[in-house]
């Protein structure tokens, strides 16, 4: 065996590894220490750097910006269980009712308020498709639209700010989580007006396919529903401006705007008098079951990273994507598509912790700016909810929705959305100003960029390239 086999073939053994089903933190790091054991054998590894595993697993532990994550699970878990979704969608109903598609808008711009809120897509899918979608039925919409809208708007939870995808992202980047946030804060509100521009060309091409809703629906009128915006809609727009709006103006650090909202969340649940020990407990043990999940597939990954650069990996990886035709473009190009791919069969989590460590040196030597880049795989990665018929956003729906429904409308449902979400995605290529970066984020050509190298044998960017 020779070393230059070495980086292709660990590679090979993880895919294989987890297309026989194993759980993949145990796959990462069972791969990696076969693969080490292998490279001592031969020679291609030295087992010194072994000794820096201990260390790199104490540092995920200490890892302040993943403490946000369990922070704002268990906001978003707070809020569900304490019925805002369920009041926000009553709300937002009745003030579009009276609209063709005015259901359908309403649970678009509510999945975006749960996003900015929540940031948990079963949460999101879940509500909308127990409260919503039997609503939808009864008032004659069409059956593809009416799921394909609950599924696509619970997905924006992955991509408007506070995402835990973008904390991940930010981890595996190494760059600011308030940075990444500000960047896909505009995109993500784009994605949201292609959603409901959308809806607004199905009511002009085919009226029946979303009807308004009828007199006898809409109950309530002048001051009773303008109460009712004001106790339903201003307690989670209070909560966004307390989260987001310190983040956004260097109040807080996402760490500290997540414990913001988590204690927001309780306040809320309190005055809404639905605080409960049951509710406390779900929400908890949830919690803690994601955030476990979350440092385990971390604690693999640093495993196989550590022995994947041991055995130069890095820089197999790095010569396949650089010598790529068409350069930085080229490279953006065959990253999303595989990324399209691989979100078939892995989840954001995974893809996040196996395939950005390996594409994040090479997207510095091309002169990429890294908020842009994080929010470009962002929302290709937000696909992988929607994705026929792979889709969690799909299964999410499929286990509420009524047997009425067929399986079949709810995936035909779904491929509309998946492909405003690729155009989402040509046009952040097209235009990276959308995310507050420079113009010229798109490098011509592979610049020399000084990466710097730690004791654990891992490369990263100096600070002042960041």
């Amino acid at each position: 065996m020779s070393m230059e086999l070495m980086a292709p073939l660990m590679f090979a053994g993880l895919v294989i590894f987890l297309l026989l089903g194993y759980p993949v933190a145990f796959s990462l790091a069972a791969n990696g220490l076969l693969f080490a054991l292998v490279g001592i054998h031969y020679g291609f590894f030295d087992i010194s750097l072994m000794q820096a595993l201990p260390e790199r697993v104490l540092g995920i532990i200490a890892n302040q910006t993943l403490l946000a994550i369990p922070f704002f699970t268990f906001m978003g878990l707070v809020l569900e269980r304490s019925g805002m979704a369920e009041d926000l969608l009553e709300t937002v109903g009745q003030l579009f009712g009276n609209l063709r598609g005015g259901l359908a808008y309403a649970v678009i711009l509510v999945g975006a308020l749960l996003g900015a809120t929540t940031g948990v897509v079963a949460a999101s899918v879940i509500a909308m498709g127990l409260i919503s979608l039997p609503i939808m039925m009864r008032y004659g919409y069409d059956q593809r639209l009416a799921t394909g809208v609950i599924a696509a708007s619970g997905t924006l939870a992955q991509i408007i700010p506070p995402s835990l995808v973008l904390i991940v992202l930010a981890d595996q980047l190494g760059i600011s989580v308030g940075d990444l946030y500000k960047g896909a804060l505009v995109p993500s509100l784009v994605l949201t007006g292609l959603y409901i521009a959308f809806v607004l060309l199905i009511t002009l091409v085919k009226p029946a396919a979303a009807p308004a809703l009828p007199r006898s629906a809409r109950t309530l009128h002048g001051r009773a529903l303008l109460r009712r915006v004001g106790a339903s809609l201003l307690p989670p727009l209070l909560l966004i401006f307390l989260v987001l709006g310190t983040i956004f103006l260097g109040w807080a650090t996402p760490t500290e705007g997540g414990a913001m909202g988590a204690s927001g969340a309780l306040a809320l649940a309190l005055f809404k008098r639905r605080l409960s020990l049951d509710l406390l407990k779900q929400a908890m043990d949830s919690t803690t079951r994601l955030t476990s999940f979350v440092v385990f597939i971390l604690i693999g990954s640093t495993v196989f990273s550590l022995v994947f650069r041991g055995v130069d990996g890095d820089l197999w990886v790095e010569h396949l994507l650089t010598a790529l035709p068409g350069g930085a473009l080229g490279f953006l190009i065959v990253v999303n598509l595989l990324i399209f791919v691989l979100a078939f069969f892995l989840d954001f989590f995974e893809i996040a912790f196996i395939i950005i460590p390996l594409l994040a040196p090479v997207a510095h030597k091309l002169g990429i700016d890294l908020v842009w880049f994080g929010v470009l795989i962002g929302i290709n990665m937000q696909t992988s909810f929607m994705h026929p018929p792979f889709g969690f956003a799909l299964f999410y729906l499929r286990s509420v929705a009524p047997k009425s429904i067929r399986t079949s409308a709810i995936y035909r449902g779904a491929i509309p959305f998946v492909i405003i979400q690729l155009l989402m995605v040509g046009l952040l290529i097209a235009f990276p100003g959308l995310t507050g970066v420079r113009h010229d984020a798109l490098a011509p050509g592979v610049i020399d960029v000084p990466l710097e190298q730690d004791g654990y044998g891992d490369y990263f960017l100096p600070r002042e390239w960041r």
